[in-house]
């Protein structure tokens, strides 16, 4: 409409500039959480993938094992035949091949379980997930024990304390501003014409401005009390930002020393794997060729065996886990 009527309101001692710093900050905290929200995802879809490869492993060698043991039942009944093991040897091994073979179902059903979750956290329907072998060695053989400092404020749970202290900081000068004046300035602006003439073709034209300052006088008190609410915020703000800097730093050394350990862990189990793997060999050479060996003593071989190609696994994977809490206790994902 014509006049157009206007207002400014200028502030004082900074009181706009600080709130618009602090929708500035307000608008990074969001960003920030989005970027929680993906490096969540990454790290439940890492995890979920490497426990299907995990569960095939597993599988697979349960599988394998099976296989070994359906001959071993064979061989045990071949003997019982022969009269040179009673039946209840048979029936010890039959028991151990039953349940060998109940742990496949098991293993099948985590598995098509896990796919689910995964395609869930996907956002699609459930389907078979393609995937490559558990390998668990693709991962660095170590890593910087001094990690710079700084690389945790990659981290959104960091960056959050950190713009939640710059926002409290505006908040504190917000307050302080209030107990200064305020300037507000309006105006008017429009088109006369003192012959009458339309408006179209206006003969003058016009504005007027006023001025009026605001001073807080009799709400000082509760001015002071603000502004004080407002420097414990800040103070508690600050105390979060240095617990939550703090708290990063522990759990990337804890990621750290969790790795190491999974890694020496690795080392120890492939040589006892490896030596077993050899005990187990040369026992069933010499139970094929000699009277020395009983068949129970290839039987616990074979167990002994198996046990520690599953712990093998289980401590691979537990490396694999390490290095994904790793990555999202570095702020990963960005």
């Amino acid at each position: 409409t014509i006049p157009l009527a206007v207002s400014w309101d200028l502030g004082s001692m900074g009181g706009l500039r600080n709130l618009r710093k602090q929708a500035q900050v307000g608008l990074i905290q969001t960003k920030v959480a989005n970027q929680a929200v993906k490096s969540a995802i990454i790290n439940g879809v890492a995890n979920m993938y490497y426990s299907l490869t995990m569960l095939d492993e597993q599988l697979r060698t349960t599988k394998a094992t099976i296989a070994l043991w359906k001959k071993n039942v064979e061989a045990m009944e071949a003997m019982k035949e022969a009269a040179m093991v009673n039946e209840v040897a048979v029936a010890q091994t039959k028991a151990n091949y039953y349940e060998l073979q109940a742990s496949v179902p098991a293993l099948e059903n985590s598995i098509r379980q896990l796919e689910n979750s995964l395609c869930l956290l996907l956002d699609e329907p459930a389907h078979a997930i393609a995937r490559g072998s558990f390998e668990g060695n693709s991962f660095p053989a170590e890593f910087s024990v001094g990690l710079p400092i700084h690389l945790l404020s990659n981290r959104p749970d960091v960056m959050l304390a950190e713009y939640n202290l710059a926002s409290m900081f505006y908040e504190v000068n917000i307050a302080r501003s209030k107990f200064y004046p305020s300037l507000n300035l309006t105006g008017t602006i429009g088109f006369t014409n003192s012959a009458g003439s339309a408006v179209f073709n206006p003969g003058k034209f016009i504005a007027s401005a006023v001025g009026s300052i605001v001073q807080p006088i009799f709400a000082i008190g509760q001015l002071r009390a603000n502004l004080k609410i407002k420097k414990l915020d800040y103070e508690a703000a600050e105390l979060e930002f240095r617990e939550a800097l703090l708290s990063a730093g522990n759990e990337v050394s804890n990621a750290l020393s969790a790795y190491q350990t999974a890694m020496e862990r690795q080392t120890l189990r492939e040589k006892e794997v490896a030596e077993l793997t050899s005990a187990n060999e040369k026992v069933q050479f010499l139970f094929t060729h000699t009277n020395t060996t009983s068949y129970l003593e290839t039987l616990t071989a074979q167990q002994s065996l198996l046990s520690a190609q599953l712990s093998l696994i289980n401590d691979k994977y537990t490396k694999v886990q390490s290095a994904i809490q790793l990555y999202q206790a570095l702020g990963g994902g960005r």
